[in-house]
């Protein structure tokens, strides 16, 4: 079997992945060794006594900011194991998370993920230690740990062998960039209901085309901003 693809988390909370890492997908493919996880205590890199990570802002306001000797020492840490590996800091003002963002760190060496946490980490450490930063929405979180999970379950499901199905992956939402068409299954009949006909046809040429007209008039009624930035395809054309 490859090496497994690395992930290495940097937070003051590391408990916090001992539930979503286990369960599911993501815990299946760390069993079977498509990806590993390492959750990296940056209070372990501390020297003093309270073991702390934060300080007030120079300047004044309100807050604590995350010093940078701890997570400096906790980036070079996970850097001497995983050299090259980007380091990725969990950011609101980073770019926004997309599939096109997973799919490219998917084929990467592996992620460093800094979970940051109170006002930010000091400037300097996101200006020199920092490789790329990342934001999953314009809202602010408690700490970057929720935003690292999304990030890891978005990107470890694209790696080789990981899905049993890989087609299904060239089928989903964002991936055209569109949104899924509806999805049916067994009852035929539920409460009144039925399956749309064309389903049952066993026509899969028919099947094909209503599957994508279902697909581009849901992307236009719920998410328009996609098609604009909708590059042209095969697919697309055919649409026209």
């Amino acid at each position: 079997m490859s090496t497994p693809f690395p992930v290495e988390i940097l937070t003051l909370f590391p408990d916090f992945f001992d539930g979503p890492l286990r369960i599911s997908l993501t815990g299946k493919a760390i069993e079977r060794g498509h990806f590993s996880v390492n959750c990296v205590d940056i209070r372990d890199f501390t020297h003093d006594k309270h073991r702390t990570c934060d300080d007030v802002p120079y300047g004044g306001g309100a807050g604590m900011v995350m010093k940078p000797e701890p997570l400096v020492a906790a980036l070079e840490s996970a850097r001497e194991r995983h050299p090259g590996v980007p380091r990725i800091l969990m950011s609101p003002q980073g770019e926004p998370f997309s599939q096109k963002i997973a799919r490219e760190l998917a084929q990467g060496p592996g992620m460093i993920l800094v979970c940051g946490r109170y006002e930010g980490v000091d400037e300097r450490v996101r200006q020199h230690w920092i490789d790329r930063e990342i934001s999953i929405g314009d809202y602010v979180l408690t700490g970057g740990e929720v935003a690292s999970m999304v990030v890891i379950d978005a990107v470890t499901r694209l790696l080789p062998g990981v899905l049993g199905n890989q087609e299904s992956i060239s089928e989903e939402s964002f991936s055209a960039p569109m949104l899924e068409y509806p999805q049916y299954t067994r009852p035929r009949e539920f409460r009144g209901f039925e399956v749309p006909e064309i389903l049952l046809s066993g026509d899969h040429g028919r099947v094909a085309k209503w599957r994508q007209e279902q697909a581009l008039a849901r992307t236009k009624e719920r998410r328009p901003d996609l098609l604009e930035r909708r590059d042209a395809s095969p697919d697309s054309q055919s649409e026209s």
